[in-house]
């Protein structure tokens, strides 16, 4: 677990209709960290966005489009993080995965 202090952020950029047997990379990622119990994680949906493949994804061209940019941000220890780094690579077939320090200022579980 995560507290005050030098941390890792695990960030991971895919297309939100990327899919490993028909459930999307994001919700499959998601799983992953829960089961590991990485601190804290995060998906986002871009409004526009593209990669190396050089398509452009964006919600002006298809109000309803499903393949915007989709972002999963995952904040820990380096060691917890680390423990993800193999299932990442796995699940991850196309996209873009980044590793970065971070400081924690303040991490701490909800009121009981």
């Amino acid at each position: 677990m995560v507290t005050k202090g030098p941390a890792k952020r695990l960030t991971v950029y895919v297309d939100e209709s990327d899919k490993i047997g028909g459930k999307p990379i994001y919700e499959i990622l998601m799983d992953v960290f829960y089961k590991k119990k990485i601190a804290g994680v995060s998906v986002f949906r871009g409004v526009a966005g593209y990669g190396s493949d050089g398509v452009f994804h964006t919600s002006k061209m298809l109000e309803l489009s499903t393949s915007l940019p989709v972002k999963i941000e995952a904040v820990d220890s380096e060691e917890m993080i680390n423990t993800v780094l193999p299932d990442v690579a796995e699940i991850v077939g196309k996209g873009l995965v980044e590793i970065s320090d971070t400081y924690v200022v303040k991490c701490c579980k909800g009121l009981t």
